[in-house]
């Protein structure tokens, strides 16, 4: 409605006041619009009640055109839900066509996806949103909003952008449907899920009237058919979609990462019927297996007490095998899923080995047809090699594990993998560390149970493959190739139960570089032998020693640690009693480099005896100077008294002092060239001349010089030899001895007179101190 005049457009703004200042709601005026009012209902954790649709605060606006929002948010995991059931929504695709009560509901999620446009009075009966939406209606100009009221509370945690539940009433009916955005594209890499709520002893089919696909550039679009949590068809959108089909169940439709680098490139839409008819007629369903060579299906009714009726032809059936490329009419009338059991059986053989396939075989599960009441409730392959030839199992890319404590397979495929004969080998599942499974028997089967359980990229793809390859030495060889961080579980075969007596079972186990396995037996049991004996053996590749080697009457070591690659090698013996079984378990671990650690040790050693010789030489330089510390010799005194340097009282000392380790010769005639220089004697050294001082034989005479320079005692002085310097002659007055001639011979200096009368007694001559 368009705004005319200054007196209406202040009237407005008068009621938008009132409305902000009373709280009640937010008001926002569009020209060319008309009033838009947000309610802010649900908040991240809880949802304030009911979305009560009613007049109150609008009435002075009748005559615009008005719009009714309420704001929803959960939790980021969570949707917020919306009960419709009291009217019931029907979806349209252009709102111009308009309601019949001229309310138009809109609902959106996050961003500005379009989740539908509805009007009242149809089978959409609930709506989730996840995290963040918007709920709407639209009301004309001089239309009163009618009085509703549809319960909001938080949902659940789902996956895809919205979940909308259709409830089928009773009889016959039918419901358009559409993509949101439609007749836009789907969000991209994004999905979708409708709830179909079928009516007892009423069927249900899709009919895809209208859909474009995207040019995808990963993943790929798909639809997805849901019920009682099994998987019952992944057809493409090209194809005919189900028909008839009985109880509840969902449908999701899924979109790719889509290539938008093409203007004008069409993207994901879809538009659909859901109709559903009484039961009163059977449903006719043709098997057809012509195209699937080796395979065969069992139809079994399981409920006894159910209506269901199984036939073909005229004659009930309780069970119906079709057989390998045959084709089958049956009809089914008030059959549910829960009332029969589907399982298919597929034989692979080959009986010479030259002209068995080189390549692999895929094991992969059939596509039932769609009028089937039940999906595939398990899968056995039955794989016959040639004569003493082997059964070589290939695991997906990502390995597989044995189920044992500890290790479940949960909600996983599992492959169930025995001898022909029903001798056990163990249960498998995805992802795991074994990558091959080689049996040495010509009869082997695998089974796939839980398959309804998982999606479709689980079962869609090859659970594994199969090759037939010349005979081996043990009766199961394993391939391991454990992961970092992982512990990895092997167990024997049949394990509880134990091996058969006389089975041999080996592990190739891959050890990356650089890394070390640790092996710990655990839950062993050993049995009591009647002949031969268990053996449990470990050895590296390529080398003929055994790592560990012990029988059950041996102690067991528990734990562990191999270097390398290695077999691990369990033969069990002829038992009389109890039973052999083992669960090993393997984790990796960094490997110890052997040259470093050489190179440790080695500098480790050097450092002891360097440290040794260190303190050797320590000890014997500090004996060294304490000896050369008490190096002690013998001085000469001019006042006649002998003492030792360090000797405080020359008057005492001990009786050992006298006992010297050396006698440095410097010291001990050094002092006497000093003082011959002082008396003005410089002849040559070593030779001797006759004593002319005083004739005392007790001391020697003092000395008459007065000079106060004499050297000091107990000061050592190096030795200077005449030749280099010549010590300085003393001042003196001239000599009364007359001067001599050569060639004459000298005496003492004697009086004349005393010549002959008498002479002096020069006494015994003096030696140095400590000379020869």
């Amino acid at each position: 409605m368009r705004f005319s005049g200054a007196r209406s457009l202040e009237a407005l703004l008068l009621i938008s006041s009132f409305l902000h200042a009373s709280g009640f709601l937010k008001l926002k005026i569009i020209p060319d619009k008309g009033a838009i009012f947000n309610i802010n209902h649900c908040t991240s954790r809880s949802c304030g009640g009911d979305i009560i649709q009613a007049e109150t605060g609008s009435l002075p606006l009748m005559g615009f055109n008005r719009t009714f929002t309420w704001n929803l948010k959960a939790a980021a995991s969570k949707a917020f839900r919306i009960d419709l059931t009291e009217t019931g929504l029907r979806q349209v695709v252009n709102p111009s066509e308009g309601c019949p009560d001229q309310h138009t509901y809109r609902l959106q999620a996050a961003g500005t996806v379009a989740v539908g446009t509805f009007c009242r009075g149809g089978a959409i009966g609930q709506v989730q949103i996840l995290n963040l939406g918007r709920f709407s209606v639209d009301v004309p100009a001089k239309q009163k909003l009618q009085a509703a009221q549809f319960k909001v509370s938080v949902g659940e945690e789902i996956k895809s952008l919205a979940k909308i539940k259709v409830i089928l009433p009773k009889g016959n009916a039918s419901a358009e449907l559409f993509s949101p955005n439609y007749p836009d594209s789907f969000p991209d890499d994004d999905l979708v899920q409708w709830e179909f709520q079928v009516p007892p002893k009423q069927s249900a089919t899709i009919e895809f009237l209208n859909n474009t696909q995207p040019r995808c550039k990963k993943k790929r679009t798909a639809i997805e058919y849901h019920s009682k949590g099994q998987i019952l068809l992944v057809p493409p959108l090209a194809d005919a979609q189900p028909a008839r089909k009985m109880d509840n169940f969902s449908m999701t439709l899924r979109n790719c990462e889509m290539d938008l680098s093409r203007t004008g490139a069409p993207g994901l839409s879809l538009r659909f019927r859901v109709s559903s008819v009484g039961t009163g007629l059977p449903v006719v369903c043709g098997v057809d297996l012509k195209k699937e060579k080796g395979l065969s299906l069992s139809i079994e009714r399981i409920r006894p007490g159910s209506d269901c009726e199984m036939k073909t032809g005229s004659s009930t059936q309780e069970k119906v095998v079709v057989p390998s490329l045959g084709v089958t009419q049956l009809s089914f009338q008030d059959c549910s899923m829960e009332d029969l059991c589907v399982t298919a059986t597929r034989v692979i053989e080959c009986r010479q080995l030259k002209d068995c396939s080189k390549d692999p075989v895929p094991l992969v599960l059939p596509v039932l047809p769609s009028c089937l009441p039940a999906s595939l409730g398990s899968m056995t392959w039955t794989l016959l090699a040639p004569e003493h030839g082997t059964v070589e199992l290939l695991s997906p890319a990502d390995g597989l594990k044995q189920s044992l404590p500890g290790q479940r397979c949960n909600d996983s495929v599992t492959l169930a993998v025995a001898e022909g004969n029903g001798t056990p080998l163990g249960l498998f599942c995805s992802p795991g560390p074994i990558q091959k499974i080689q049996i040495h028997v010509s009869n082997v089967s695998v089974t796939a149970a839980n398959i309804g359980n998982n999606r479709p990229q689980s079962v869609s793809k090859p659970l594994l493959k199969v090759k037939f390859t010349d005979r081996i030495s043990d009766r199961y060889i394993f391939t391991v190739s454990p992961k970092k961080g992982a512990l990895a579980l092997l167990a024997t075969p049949g394990w509880p139960a134990g091996m058969t007596s006389y089975f041999t079972v080996s592990w190739i186990v891959a050890v990356p570089a650089k890394m070390a396995a640790q092996l710990m037996f655990t839950n062993l049991s050993q049995p009591k032998c009647s002949a031969r004996h268990t053996n449990i053996r470990v050895q590296c590749l390529g080398s003929l020693e055994e790592k560990y080697s012990r029988r059950e009457d041996e102690d067991n070591v528990h734990k562990l640690t191999v270097p390398h690659s290695f077999y691990l090698n369990m033969s069990n013996c002829m038992t009389e009693s109890g039973n052999f079984s083992v669960i090993t378990e393997i984790t990796l671990q960094k490997q110890k480099d052997p040259i470093l650690t050489v190179v440790l040790s080695v500098v480790a050693a050097l450092l002891v005896v360097f440290v040794i010789v260190l303190v050797v030489v320590c000890v014997v330089i500090r004996k060294k100077k304490k000896m050369m510390n008490n190096h002690q010799v013998s001085i000469y005194n001019l006042n006649g008294t002998s003492f030792r340097p360090g000797q405080d009282d020359p008057q005492s000392g001990e009786d050992d002092y006298h006992v010297y380790a050396s006698i440095e010769d410097t010291l001990v005639y050094t002092h006497l060239l000093i003082k011959g220089g002082e008396m003005g004697i410089h002849e040559d050294v070593d030779t001797y001349r006759p004593f002319t001082g005083p004739m005392d034989p007790l001391k020697p005479a003092p000395s008459t010089d007065t000079r106060t320079d004499h050297p000091e005692v107990d000061v050592y002085r190096p030795f200077v030899p005449p030749s280099q310097e010549a010590v300085p002659v003393p001042a003196r007055p001239p000599s009364h001895v007359p001067s001599m001639k050569d060639n004459e011979l000298y005496g003492l200096n004697v009086p004349r007179e005393m010549e002959d009368s008498e002479k002096p007694t020069l006494g015994p001559r003096l030696e140095p101190e400590g000379s020869d």
